[in-house]
């Protein structure tokens, strides 16, 4: 609290105690002269008062104290608490989100295959093994640096570029780090070719498994290799960046190209996470000829990597743990989301034709907004449903209801019955009626509708910035490519039209052959729209 608060806290405290203090004097003078009265009644009954008076003061003193001190406490329990605070118990509230998502699944094999991934993560949160990958170009000498650490040969050095496999991880222990240490060389990156590009995208995949990243270089950064860098920090790899074969330069050179490196990760990176290192020196010839190989140099990772991991440790591994659930997490939605996108999409498919067939059995005088929008009650709630979303009658006519006229305002109505009647014209075989053109008019504009409510779950109830329309919108204009409309047209006729036997004979006044005029019969059904459709009707 301020302190102008508090100061003004006292002054009030005082005053109230100063108008008790002369309260109760005044009743004592009060009292002393009722006294010389000799009235005892009159006595008993102030020296009540007083008694009552001081005893409200004191009860009001306290229970104002009490609510003060109440007040303080909710203001300090509405601040924001970082829940939970161990990133460990992060990490398995994760993996049991994870598994709850899994069980979605319906496809047995993938599901049994993404619930074994999240075992495996499990698993390695329960060991605590602290995994370090190696990872930078082909040339930037990896594997030198892995042998370095190890102290032994475990690859091989000055092989060709593309020898390196994934999964070649060896244990290393650190002094002071109680937790096993895996360090992972993997194949260089940005090669060339097929195979380089596959073996990068393995590497890619290994270092977002990492604790803790080791990238190796030989310069300064290339763009390419900063872009690499910087996508991997912004997943939250913690990492190194290692300039080796520092022996081939000169003390200045090599100071020089530090102080680049540095400048240009100093944004995502600190200056003592960039370091110098010399794998796998050069032999230097003496002068009496014999060859000397100087040992590695490599101290200041190790002390760098020392230091990260006894305080950073825990954390590195709940970090990737959580990561790792949210990888595969995002997996499972994205799985669900298709599952339930196919299931949605069968949902529309089997509207669309019953909303056509009955156009097609019963047509109306012109093409209805609502009938032909077919944005119908039940179709919205079994969709809803896919989603998780329990609609009732009301809300789903609702929602139908305010498709519908969408679809009129926007005009994808007369944009359909255009498309629709155009498309007709190409299928030489059939003369168009009325009710074909309003039939397949329906079944169009259901899967518009349909599609444009699938969209609407997907984003938990939401139709976006641009609202319905935008959403009704985008779905008429990926549907009205000419592939699209001649075989939804071709699927119409197969499905709806032919079945219920509409030949030209039927209705001799409605029919034109499409291919030989069908401009007077569409003009004629966008009037009528035009002057006697309304979403008002009452047996809506």
């Amino acid at each position: 609290m301020p302190i102008s608060r508090y100061l003004l806290l006292i002054l009030g405290i005082c005053l109230i105690l100063g108008l008790m203090i002369w309260l109760i004097s005044s009743l004592s003078v009060l009292y002393t002269q009722v006294i010389g009265l000799g009235n005892p009644i009159l006595v008993n009954l102030l020296l009540l008062l007083i008694i009552i008076l001081l005893g409200l003061a004191i009860f009001a003193f306290f229970y104002y104290t009490r609510l003060f001190q109440k007040s303080k406490q909710s203001r300090k329990k509405r601040r924001p608490l970082k829940i939970p605070l161990d990133k460990t118990e992060a990490a398995e509230e994760a993996l049991k989100s994870l598994r709850q998502q899994v069980t979605q699944i319906q496809d047995e094999v993938t599901k049994k295959a993404l619930f074994s991934r999240s075992q495996d993560i499990a698993s390695e949160l329960a060991k605590g093994n602290i995994k370090v990958v190696v990872f930078g170009t082909g040339s930037a000498g990896k594997t030198s640096l892995v042998n370095a650490l190890m102290g032994k040969m475990v690859g091989k050095v000055n092989a060709p570029m593309g020898t390196t496999e994934v999964g070649e991880t060896y244990h290393l222990q650190l002094p002071g780090i109680e937790r096993e240490i895996l360090i992972t060389d993997t194949p260089g990156i940005l090669e060339a070719g097929i195979g380089g590009s596959e073996r990068g995208k393995l590497a890619r995949y290994a270092a977002t498994d990492a604790n803790l990243l080791i990238f190796v270089v030989d310069n300064d950064l290339r763009q390419s290799e900063y872009d690499s860098l910087q996508a991997l920090v912004e997943i939250g790899k913690r990492s190194l960046i290692l300039l080796n074969k520092t022996d081939l330069y000169p003390e200045t050179d090599k100071t020089l190209i530090l102080a680049k490196l540095r400048e240009r990760v100093k944004t995502f990176l600190d200056a003592s996470d960039v370091l110098a290192v010399a794998a796998n020196p050069q032999a230097i010839r003496l002068e009496t000829g014999e060859i000397l190989h100087p040992e590695p140099d490599i101290m200041p990772l190790i002390r760098r990597m020392a230091t990260i991991l006894r305080s950073e440790g825990e954390e590195l591994i709940a970090d990737n743990i959580l990561l790792q659930s949210q990888r595969l997490g995002e997996e499972a939605r994205r799985l669900i989301d298709n599952q339930r996108k196919r299931e949605a999409e069968k949902i529309v498919e089997r509207f669309q034709w019953i909303g056509a067939g009955v156009i097609a059995v019963t047509p109306l005088p012109v093409i209805d907004l609502i009938a032909t929008a077919a944005v119908n009650t039940q179709m919205v709630i079994e969709i809803g449903k896919i989603y998780g979303c329990e609609l009732n009658i009301d809300r789903g006519r609702e929602l139908a209801l305010s498709l519908a006229k969408t679809l009129g305002s926007l005009g994808v109505v007369k944009g359909v019955i255009q498309l629709v009647s155009t498309a007709l014209q190409f299928n030489v075989a059939t003369l168009v009626v009325g009710r074909a053109i309003q039939a397949v008019s329906a079944a169009y504009l259901t899967r518009i509708a349909g599609k444009s409510f699938i969209e609407y779950f997907r984003h938990d109830q939401d139709w976006g910035d641009g609202g319905m329309a935008e959403v009704v919108q985008r779905q008429f204009q990926l549907t009205r490519r000419d592939e699209f409309v001649k075989q939804f047209v071709q699927d119409a006729f197969a499905k709806i039209i032919e079945p219920l036997n509409l030949q030209p004979e039927e209705e001799e006044e409605e029919e034109l052959p499409i291919e030989a005029n069908p401009q007077p019969l569409l003009k004629r059904y966008l009037e009528d729209w035009d002057q006697e459709n309304t979403v008002n009707r009452s047996d809506w």
